[in-house]
Formats: C-alpha cells, sequence, structure tokens
C-alpha cells in the first residue's frame, strides 16, 4: 500500500499550484477528472499507435460506429483517437488549451460521458487565464497510474483519499461517497461464505448490484474476492449513483476491469430506478445514513399507494426523515425468486423506529421482513469505523431462501468489542477491523451457534403486540356509565397500552399483569396492533455490579486530600506574592 499513498500524497501535492486562484473547495474539480483521465491515458498508452493506425484505415470506410473495432484494438471498452496523450500535451505548451480539448474529444462513447460527468470544460478556461493549465497537466504526466504500477484496489483507494481530503477542507460530508475497504470485506464474506462451493464452479456467472454505488467500492472488493477464489468465475457488477463525480469514478473503473459500462446508472436510485425487473444473485450496500426524502415523496408515495406489492414499497413507508428502509425495500425487490443474499449499512434506527399503528411504517416494514423470514442476521460493528460518523452502525444479511437450518430464526451478532485503534484517524474514524476480526466474525456467523458475542432467536422473538387498555367512564357517585348498547363506555383519560411478546397470551398477560391493579380494565382488540423491534442492547446487556461503598469513599477522600493540596499551593503562592 505505500506506492498508493506516495501517489496520493503526489496527486494532492498538486492542488497547491491552484491556492490563490482556487477556493480549496474547489480544488476537486480539477484533480478529481484529470486523475481519472491521466489514468485512462497510462491505460490506453501501449495500444495508442496500433488505434490510431486502425482509426485512419477505417475511417474512411462506410462503417457507422467504429467504436466497437477500436475498442477491440485498445484491448478495452474504450479508446481515444486523438493523436494527444498527455507527453504529447506537454509537447506544445502554447497550445495546452486547444489540444487538451482534442485529447479529450478523441474518446470513445463511454468514456466521454464519464468525462462530462466532472464538467471540466469550464476549468480548462479558469486555468488557461490564470497560467495554470500546463503546470498542472505536467506535474500530472509526470506520475504514472497504469494498472501495473497502482491496482484497481489502491486506485479506489486513492479516489477516497482525495474525496476525504477534499471534502475535509471545504466542510463537506466525506463518508457519504465510501465505505471503509475492510467493513466491505467483511459484508462480502458473510454474502459468499456459504456459496463458496457454487462459486468455485468452473464458468460460473454471478451478479451483484450496489444502488448506492459511490466510487464503486463494494463491487470492486466483491469483484476481487471472486477473482481470488475462482479465477474462472465471473462477477457481472451493477451499480447507480446519485453523485456525478463518484459516478464518474465509479464508471471509469468499470471500463477499465472490461465490466461493462451500460451497467452503471447515474440518479437517485429510489426515484429514477434505472435498473427496474432487474434481479440480481448478490445485493450490497451502504445508504446514506437518516438521508431525508421529501424531495422525491411524491414519486414514492404514488408507487407505494398504487402499485402496492407490485411496486417496490408495498410493505410501508418510512418517515420522511430517514429514508433508510427505502434503499433496502428497493434491493429486496431485485432478488431472485429461487434465491438471493443482500448485505446493508444501517445506523441502530431501523432496529425499533415506527410504533405499530393502520398505518404502514417502519415497524410494518419490520414485519413484513422477518415475518417472510428474510432476516438472516443483524452484525452490530465497533463504533468510529466510518469516515463521516462516530454512531453506532449494522449490517442487516437479508435472504429470500436460507438454508434449512436458518429458517424461522435470526442471528444477532455482537462485534462491538473486534476493532483496534489506528494509528492516526481519518475524520471520525478512529478504529478499524484487522483481518483477524473479519476472519473470526465470519465464522461466527458461518457457525450458526450460541456463544457470547452470538445469540439466535425465533423470528416472533421480535414481535410484539400493541394493545390499547381502557377503563370504563364513571359519574360523580362511581357508577360506570354505559353507551348505547349498554357496554361500557371507555374514559379516554384513563386509556393505556401494554406492550405483549407476540408469545404469550394476550388475555392471560392482562389478568396477570393489569386486573390485580384495575380490575375494572379490558382490552379494545379493534386497537391491537402487531410491531416488532430489535433492541440489541437488551439481549447483549452484561450486568456491571456497584462498586461498594468502601471503595466509593475511598475515592471520595483521595479527591478530598488532592483538592486540598492544590488549594494550600494556591495560598502558597499568594502569600509570596
Amino acid at each position: 500500500m505505500k506506492n498508493f499513498k506516495e501517489t496520493a500524497n503526489f496527486i494532492w501535492s498538486i492542488a497547491d499550484l491552484l491556492r490563490g486562484d482556487y477556493k480549496q473547495s474547489d480544488y476537486g474539480k480539477v484533480i478529481l477528472p484529470l486523475t481519472v483521465l491521466r489514468r485512462l491515458d497510462c491505460v490506453l498508452e501501449s495500444s495508442k499507435a496500433e488505434v490510431l493506425r486502425n482509426f485512419v484505415k477505417v475511417k474512411t470506410t462506410s462503417i457507422q460506429n467504429i467504436d466497437p473495432i477500436l475498442n477491440k484494438v485498445a484491448g478495452y471498452n474504450f479508446h481515444n483517437r486523438s493523436q494527444f496523450t498527455f507527453d504529447k500535451l506537454i509537447a506544445d505548451p502554447n497550445n495546452i488549451a486547444a489540444n487538451l480539448r482534442d485529447y479529450i474529444n478523441g474518446f470513445s462513447a463511454d468514456a466521454t460521458e464519464i468525462i462530462e460527468q466532472f464538467e471540466f470544460d469550464n476549468q480548462i478556461n479558469r486555468m488557461d487565464d490564470n497560467n495554470l493549465l500546463f503546470m498542472v497537466v505536467k506535474r500530472f504526466q509526470e506520475v504514472d497510474l497504469h494498472p501495473n504500477k497502482v491496482s484497481s484496489m489502491e486506485m479506489g483507494y486513492l479516489f477516497e483519499e482525495l474525496i476525504r481530503k477534499f471534502a475535509e477542507i471545504s466542510n463537506e460530508t466525506a463518508g457519504e461517497h465510501f465505505t471503509p475497504r475492510e467493513v466491505i470485506r467483511l459484508m462480502i464474506d458473510l454474502l459468499f461464505l456459504n456459496d463458496r462451493e457454487i462459486l468455485t464452479q468452473k464458468g460460473i456467472v454471478k451478479t451483484i448490484y450496489d444502488c448506492c454505488a459511490g466510487t464503486g467500492g463494494m463491487l470492486s472488493v466483491a469483484e476481487e474476492y471472486l477473482n481470488e477464489l475462482n479465477p474462472d468465475a465471473r462477477l457481472e457488477v451493477f451499480g447507480q449513483e446519485l453523485n456525478p463525480e463518484s459516478y464518474a469514478i465509479c464508471k471509469s473503473d468499470m471500463l477499465i476491469k472490461g465490466q461493462n459500462p451500460v451497467n452503471i446508472k447515474k440518479g437517485n436510485s429510489i426515484s429514477e430506478d434505472h435498473l427496474a425487473n432487474h434481479k440480481f444473485d448478490y445485493l450490497i450496500t451502504n445508504p446514506p445514513f437518516g438521508v431525508k426524502w421529501e424531495k422525491i415523496a411524491k414519486k414514492v408515495k404514488a408507487e407505494h399507494e398504487e402499485k402496492g406489492f407490485d411496486g417496490r414499497f408495498g410493505a410501508g413507508l418510512p418517515s420522511t426523515g430517514d429514508g433508510s428502509f427505502l434503499f433496502l425495500m428497493n434491493l429486496i425487490s431485485k432478488m431472485k425468486p429461487e434465491g438471493s443474499k443482500l448485505a446493508i449499512v444501517f445506523n441502530g434506527s431501523p432496529l425499533f423506529s415506527g410504533s405499530p399503528s393502520s398505518t404502514k411504517n417502519e415497524s410494518s416494514i419490520r414485519q413484513w421482513i422477518i415475518e417472510n423470514d428474510m432476516l438472516e442476521a443483524v452484525l452490530a460493528l465497533p463504533n468510529q469505523l466510518f469516515y463521516n460518523t462516530g454512531i453506532s452502525t449494522y449490517i442487516w444479511l437479508i435472504s429470500n431462501n436460507k438454508p434449512a437450518e436458518r429458517r424461522g430464526k435470526v442471528q444477532l451478532i455482537n462485534a462491538v468489542d473486534f476493532f483496534k485503534k489506528m494509528s492516526k484517524s481519518l475524520g471520525n474514524k478512529r478504529n478499524e477491523l484487522s483481518s483477524t476480526h473479519i476472519a473470526e466474525l465470519t465464522r461466527i456467523y458461518g457457525d450458526f451457534v450460541e456463544s457470547e458475542h452470538s445469540k439466535i432467536f425465533d423470528n416472533k422473538d421480535f414481535g410484539y403486540y400493541k394493545v390499547t387498555v381502557e377503563r370504563p367512564e364513571r359519574d360523580v357517585k362511581g357508577n360506570i356509565k354505559l353507551d348505547k348498547k349498554g357496554n361500557p363506555k371507555a374514559d379516554t383519560s384513563l386509556r393505556d397500552t401494554e406492550t405483549i411478546p407476540l408469545k404469550q397470551d394476550i388475555q392471560a398477560y392482562i389478568e396477570k399483569e393489569v386486573l390485580p391493579h384495575v380490575p375494572d380494565a379490558w382490552v379494545d382488540e379493534s386497537k391491537t396492533n402487531v410491531g416488532y423491534e430489535i433492541n440489541f442492547t437488551k439481549y447483549f446487556y452484561q450486568y456491571k455490579p456497584l462498586r461498594s461503598l468502601e471503595e466509593i469513599r475511598i475515592d471520595i477522600m483521595a479527591l478530598e486530600q488532592e483538592t486540598f493540596g492544590l488549594i494550600q499551593e494556591v495560598v502558597n503562592e499568594d502569600e509570596k506574592v
């Protein structure tokens, strides 16, 4: 990883040239597109002369679409037919702007679409006007970003490091773009664990989708994992990303690795699902935490109301203050009927938010997932693993075809103590998972047995009845008032609710827990609702005995002695003065 760090530092140092002419928050508008361009330039370098020779031949023919022909010569799903390379650009300093535009326009359609996302043409003018363009391009020409020098994985780290730094200096949220690679590796290990036998078959082809693809980290790690496991296997990757720069970086990486760039879509995957009706073997994502979705509420509510379970959101809608469950339901809708697996990162909110009611909300979404036996496991991660938040995070594992031993069960894994401190913090990220931690957590999940860190529950253990307990309204003499049907009239001021586990009989519970205290109470069954929540803390709570009074007394006396000593020092200093 030394090479990646040196390269990242070198590229970051180029931003110093922009100081004074650019605001710090705008550095990324120059550095990110030029990093992509230089990467593409290095990749195409060895085949460039051959591409140009073939271009001269085919442009005189009647062939309408010459891109596939030149792509084949280049050996990638893209090519550049401009006479220029970065080496040739710096050979003509006086015409750098015009030549750079010629170079960019020489890319084939898929690569051109990537570069357009950065709106880089505006920066060419700006740098040229400030006599910066040649100097900046010259510095990029000095760095070798060929995959032989900087691997795809290292390139992913490099982009993430640049994005994090640019976001940090402009007070933006860096972490919304990516997930720490060790967290992704854990998710992939958990996803693929029970399919190792299938995945090692010769010529096997599987698909994976990320609806919040960012710079493509999750898709890249999944591809690397499968390649390590079985070089003869192929993982076709699909993704959608809202942020144009992240989308461009993701798509450029897929182009270079020979994936189909058409599989990477741009836009909001909730309101603009560009992969509707597609089904995938594996699904993985880290959606933004607590994202508000008022802007797209009209479309989402229309799909929920008009399509129901024929759409994506039949199970319910979360509050507009947190759209986490929308991403999960979107992914579930893309699971293959014969069986798919899904891993998603959530904060704590989806475990318990929403109260059971007649309107479908977070509680009804949890109910739908658990009662349909899709929730396989929830794993609580250590705090301070992510760049943009120090809060508690969880990996949910979902399957629509559980192994026999897991049917009707949910495994909870407490991994909060599985971490090591980083030598240097990155934003809010102060902790990381080691390869040993990842291997151990994968084993705990795979073993599927109860232990200190693993608990196994029936699906129904998370369900409960929310019942409304009524008491009669009485007149001034204490007599019960009756309604027109002769039944006791409920006093709304005395109304109460009880939460009763699904595995308990409601009437038996009321007789034992309520009637001894308020014998005139009854349950209004018309108001009974079923809810589900996962109280992770309760299941892994460890009692810590209180300290003895003697220990507390000794501590207090020690503090008093220390305080007295400090006061005495102040008094002595005053006397000297």
